[in-house]
């Protein structure tokens, strides 16, 4: 190979030696060193070019073979984020590298300084390039697998090893260009690391954010979230590492810190909409003044209603029989008594069992909450078996509706302030 390499030079050394005394004799006297300079430069430039695409169609003609992402998720991932490309690139710059001296050899040495520190800036901004598009590479394979609270830590970490690795190669860069040592710069800095750590909070907060999350698989972007503290609720559209995109159910995009993912309390409801189910949790506020114990008439008429026939007659033999046992039996408040307030939690609690939009294997629940200056309220606890925001206010709607024009029958009343006169 380094028997090649020579060749090459020596190839390049004896073609250049004929160009420069070309050149010398054309260009006008005093400008020849123009001349000498443009066409050394052009030279370098074309065979980069050359070889860069040589390179390419070599290197991505052999990827090619390798498009199956099932089979090969890491070598399609490298493919499609251009890593190749960058190979090329580096290949190539680095062969012009040890080559541009064999061109006009003796002649133009500063313009030898001027290539060679180009040559140096330009690997490095490859490498940068190389190491941007590795990133962007992970991204790729994890979204292969689907892996995507892998996908949203290597989101946090390519934000921050972005800032980082500008911030490296602008020094690097700067060492090249000038020919300066890299520690020279850096030990100027740490008399601001404090400052620098300051700037950069967010962004620090934001990258330990996207850890936390990824680790403990709370969240990912899709998942249906609600957040408290700033009345949102919707779908996360990304978690970048300053800032997370949610996108409300009312069309509207609102962004919080990353790092509020941290430090706030946030609702994760894609469970229930993963399981098609979703809460009704709701309560409607009765009159204590209309609450009452039923007698014989108001009993035997509520038994005509299907879903609590069964119950009435049940217990209305347990409470006659325990009535035979007991002084002053035709005092009503003496022994047990049905109350209309309890037979309705009853039929309510009937009703959502036997309501087909509520799910079975969900908790169904009506119970009776801490009286309140407005009266008694009762809870509806349930799932209904849709998610679908749409479909979910229809099933809750249908509920309250019946079982508010339901309690006229038990001669409930509905709390309601009037207005004044």
């Amino acid at each position: 190979m380094k028997d090649e390499i020579k060749d090459t030079k020596s190839f390049f050394q004896e073609l250049s030696e004929h160009l420069y005394i070309y050149i010398s004799k054309v260009s006008p006297t005093g400008l020849d060193w123009i001349f000498h300079i443009i066409v050394k430069i052009s030279l370098l430039v074309g065979i980069f070019l050359l070889l860069d695409f040589i390179f390419k169609i070599i290197i991505n003609y052999t990827f090619r073979f390798f498009r199956n992402e099932n089979k090969f998720p890491v070598l399609k991932s490298i493919y499609q984020s251009r890593i190749t490309n960058s190979v090329a690139h580096f290949v190539a710059l680095a062969i012009i590298g040890s080559l541009h001296e064999s061109i006009f050899v003796g002649a133009l040495k500063n313009t030898t300084i001027f290539i060679h520190r180009s040559v140096n800036l330009g690997l490095v901004l490859i490498l940068a390039g190389m190491l941007y598009r590795s990133l962007t590479g992970f991204r790729s394979y994890f979204t292969i697998k689907q892996d995507f609270y892998k996908v949203m830590a290597i989101n946090a970490i390519s934000e921050t090893v972005k800032i980082l690795g500008i911030f490296i190669f602008t020094i690097v860069s700067i060492c090249v260009v000038f020919g300066i040592k890299g520690t020279t710069i850096v030990g100027s800095l740490g008399a601001i690391t404090a400052v620098l750590v300051l700037v950069f909070r967010d962004t620090i907060l934001g990258f330990v954010t996207g850890i936390h999350v990824a680790t403990s698989k709370s969240l990912k972007v899709g998942d249906w979230i609600g957040i408290p503290k700033y009345n949102i609720e919707g779908n996360i559209l990304d978690i970048s590492l300053l800032t997370t995109k949610i996108s409300n159910f009312d069309k509207t995009i609102s962004s919080i810190p990353t790092y509020d993912l941290l430090t706030t309390e946030i609702k994760n409801l894609q469970v229930m909409s993963e399981s098609n189910t979703r809460r009704i949790k709701k309560s409607i506020v009765f009159n204590i003044n209309s609450f009452k114990f039923l007698n014989d008439e108001e009993i035997e008429r509520l038994k005509d209603i299907n879903l609590i026939s069964d119950y009435l007659n049940q217990k209305t033999s347990e409470i006659n029989l325990e009535k035979e046992s007991i002084d002053h039996k035709d005092k009503i408040i003496n022994g047990r008594q049905l109350t209309n307030i309890g037979v309705f939690r009853f039929y309510a609690q009937k009703y959502l069992e036997n309501d087909p939009d509520v799910d079975k294997e969900s908790p169904i629940m009506v119970r009776q909450l801490e009286i309140t200056t407005q009266g008694l309220p009762m809870e509806v606890y349930c799932f209904a078996n849709d998610s679908k925001w749409v479909k979910f206010e229809q099933i809750q709607a249908d509920i309250f509706d019946h079982l508010l024009v339901a309690s006229k029958e038990f001669d409930l009343q509905i709390m309601q302030i009037g207005l004044p006169k």
